[in-house]
């Protein structure tokens, strides 16, 4: 097997998907699951801690401007996660190729 070969199957074999990645935010999007799919694992690991401290602390109001805010960036993730399987999937090419 030659090196483009092997190059072609190792990029068909870690590449994403963005209906995967769409249908991860539809349902696990207020755990950044869609974000660990894609590799950006700091702000998944930020948009779970927003979703874990949000809701342990609504009763005291506190909570509530927390998932305010992780809902208005999970509306704004709807809009960029074609950006980030692109992007995922570039540089996992550029990779591939060196």
């Amino acid at each position: 097997m030659n090196d483009s070969t092997r190059s072609m199957m190792m990029y068909e074999a870690q590449k994403k998907s963005g209906v995967v990645a769409f249908l991860l935010w539809l349902f696990l999007g207020s755990l950044g699951a869609h974000r660990f799919y894609l590799g950006f694992t700091g702000t998944a690991v930020l948009q779970l801690l927003l979703f874990i401290f949000g809701w342990t602390t609504a009763f005291a109001y506190i909570g509530v401007f927390l998932l305010l805010a992780l809902y208005g960036w999970l509306f704004v993730d709807v809009f960029c996660i074609s950006g980030g399987v692109r992007e995922h999937n570039t540089m996992l090419a550029q990779r591939l190729s060196e």
